[in-house]
């Protein structure tokens, strides 16, 4: 039976439109791959990328869409409300069918130490496929972003899995690896008190005694003229995504504020759509059968 490999990678571009679509159109047209969806945001300025396909396809794919984002790239002038430490920033696996976390983990694997080889990147194995448990968390791994990322790299612990022992110069470095799927949620507030959405993100998010599978930050949206509640739901059948708004609503009423709404960037299982439904609806039983369309 056919495996089938999902992969999300990041891209440090979300204002140029024409470096988004050069490197979104590696994805397109392709034997045994398909692009199920693309985003990118000019506040974040960040692009995410959702590709399927066979793992040989995923991989040849992500390999190439790396070459064009280090070549068009450069962070020494990229500025944006999401943290990066990379031109493409991290690149996850996430196995799908008739593939198992190990096997994800082996292309991870293969796919990281070609990048490492081909385009003199750094690169740090996370999550399912980290080699030490200080780089399981991506946020530990992007910490310092790509500013920091010299300094970083000098230190024993923070040497990369593959590629050379110094940032590349524009295109600093990436993190890749195997893990479950998540869900990138947003929830935007109606005030532009970024201090405010940082509260509300250190409650909510587990590092700070909130929900358990969620990471979260604040986020300033310049353009809207609202902040954000930025959120990584890493496990969305222990923390649900009316979990997390909920919990954004309590924390924000504190400070007056209240809900303005609220983004789902990629995809996202339909069980965690169905049970967000069933949640505010109050149905009872609601399954994948009671859907019309689901493809």
């Amino acid at each position: 039976m056919e495996k089938i490999i999902e992969s999300v990678p990041n891209f440090s571009e979300g204002r140029d439109l024409r470096k988004v679509e050069r490197i979104v159109d590696v994805f397109r047209a392709k034997n045994d791959l398909k692009l199920l969806d693309y985003s990118s945001d000019r506040d974040h300025n960040r692009m995410v990328v959702t590709v399927i396909g066979t793992p040989e396809a995923v991989a040849q794919a992500i390999v190439e869409a790396t070459g064009i984002a280090v070549k068009e790239i450069d962070l020494t002038r990229h500025q944006g409300e999401h943290p990066r430490m990379g031109a493409v920033d991290v690149i996850p696996f996430i196995p799908i069918r008739n593939m198992s976390m190990e096997e994800a983990d082996a292309l991870a694997q293969s796919v990281g130490k070609t990048i490492g080889e081909t385009f003199h990147l750094p690169v740090y194995l996370y999550e399912r496929s980290a080699t030490a448990a200080h780089r399981q968390n991506l946020a530990k791994v992007r910490q310092g972003e790509f500013e920091g990322l010299a300094a970083k790299m000098q230190l024993p612990d923070w040497q990369p899995d593959f590629g050379p022992a110094l940032p590349h110069p524009t295109a600093g470095a990436v993190a890749i690896g195997a893990r479950m799927p998540l869900i990138a949620f947003n929830v935007n507030l109606n005030t532009n008190d970024l201090k405010i959405a940082n509260a509300i993100a250190r409650k909510v998010r587990h590092i700070g005694g909130g929900l358990r599978y969620c990471k979260a930050l604040g986020m300033d949206l310049k353009e809207k003229g609202v902040v954000q509640v930025s959120m990584n739901l890493t496990d969305y059948t222990q923390t649900a995504i009316y979990q997390a708004v909920e919990m954004v609503r309590f924390e924000a009423q504190r400070y007056g504020v209240t809900i303005a709404g609220c983004e789902l960037i990629g995809l996202t299982p339909l069980q965690a759509i169905l049970d967000t439904a069933s949640y505010y609806l109050g149905l009872e039983g609601l399954s994948e059968k009671q859907v019309l369309v689901s493809d």
